[in-house]
């Protein structure tokens, strides 16, 4: 895969060009309202794309959360099992994914493991990351699982794995029991580091009660529960201000080449940026950059399920800014990650970027 990329329509529409480009773009929604046949499409034509949302639970991780009486809940389908490695392949084969960027999900144990048995458990999980990379070289790299709680020991694990064969990114929970750790004082060596190593950092909400967004009353309760709300309301919400956090107490300032990958499209933070922005002029809260900047300091993972969702947030982003995703094996996957993008009939470039360009260049394959 080459590593440079003409950026010729990739940079984000203006507000002038956008308001433009509405009529067209409605025009263009509603005719993907009207293609169902599209979820049929097992596009792309070429090498297929990269896939920077893939969960998976390593055998022998899952093994030591039983041994620590908490077996992990996480197993939906047998093919997260890294003992099944070449059945994961098969589906990705099937749905033209070239690789997987395996990382934990939501079940991450970080927040209820003590500091050193949660070194041992990311030891395991990082080291068979690398040994499944290290036997498919061509279709599996990963995020390094760090115990977040505990940043010194978080460090650690990092520095032990850094450089290690299929290790291209940092997997990190947004926020623990809804406390935003990651802006403490503490853990600015961590982001240092992720900085230097050119790691981007990936990011996903943690299950479990005492992480619902907005309290288990709202979102948790019998009804909300029954709806899956936590999960489609409450992660939205939570990676929306894990985003607006990250530009407010300058970490993005402080640490300039920090790269940053949303899950689940953004949340709903593209949709929400202007009135964020707003709101920052409204209490003449000062930033260092203009907010629409700060908006494409992210990468943001296509997981939006509707083309015309998706179409809106690669307008304001930019084709540049915009990875696949496919929350795999999670109940919440998306089959057709390819097809999403084809339906969109873009430029060949900004497709080409958005199916692998994106994630070569961001992971340095």
């Amino acid at each position: 895969m080459t590593k440079n990329f003409d950026r010729v329509g990739s940079q984000a529409i203006e507000r002038r060009d956008f308001i433009k480009l509405g009529a067209g773009l409605g025009a263009m929604m509603l005719t993907d309202l009207n293609a169902p046949q599209a979820s049929a499409q097992r596009g792309p034509a070429g090498p297929g794309s990269i896939d920077v949302h893939a969960h998976w639970v390593p055998e022998s991780y899952a093994k030591a959360l039983v041994q620590l009486g908490r077996p992990t809940t996480s197993i939906h389908t047998p093919l997260e099992l890294d003992s099944n490695l070449d059945q994961r392949i098969k589906w990705m084969d099937e749905h033209a994914v070239k690789m997987h960027v395996l990382t934990l999900d939501g079940g991450m144990p970080w927040q209820w493991v003590s500091p050193a048995d949660g070194a041992h458990l990311a030891q395991l999980v990082n080291d068979a990351a690398i040994e499944a990379h290290t036997k498919y070289p061509d279709r599996f790299i990963a995020g390094v699982e760090l115990p977040i709680r505990a940043p010194e020991v978080a460090l650690k694990e990092l520095n032990r794995v850094a450089g290690k064969p299929g290790m291209r990114a940092v997997h990190l929970p947004n926020s623990v029991e809804n406390n935003d750790f990651l802006f403490q004082p503490a853990y600015d060596s961590l982001w240092a580091r992720c900085e230097e190593l050119a790691y981007p950092v990936l990011f996903h909400p943690v299950d479990g009660e005492e992480n619902i967004y907005g309290g288990k009353e709202r979102l948790g309760n019998q009804l909300a529960a029954s709806a899956n709300l936590n999960n489609t309301l409450g992660f939205p919400f939570e990676t929306a201000t894990t985003a607006a956090k990250f530009i407010i107490t300058g970490t993005l300032d402080k640490f300039p080449k920090l790269e940053i990958v949303l899950p689940h499209s953004g949340g709903c933070f593209p949709y929400i940026a202007g009135r964020i922005e707003r709101g920052l002029v409204a209490k003449k809260f000062k930033l260092q950059r203009p907010f629409r900047e700060y908006v494409r300091r992210f990468h943001y993972d296509s997981i939006a399920y509707y083309p015309e969702t998706l179409r809106f947030l690669i307008a304001l982003v930019g084709s540049d800014r915009v990875l696949i995703g496919t929350d795999d094996y999670a109940p919440m996957v998306v089959e057709e990650p390819n097809a999403l993008i084809e339906q969109l009939n873009l430029p060949a470039q900004d497709r080409d970027r958005i199916l692998r360009g994106n994630a070569a260049r961001l992971f340095r394959l």
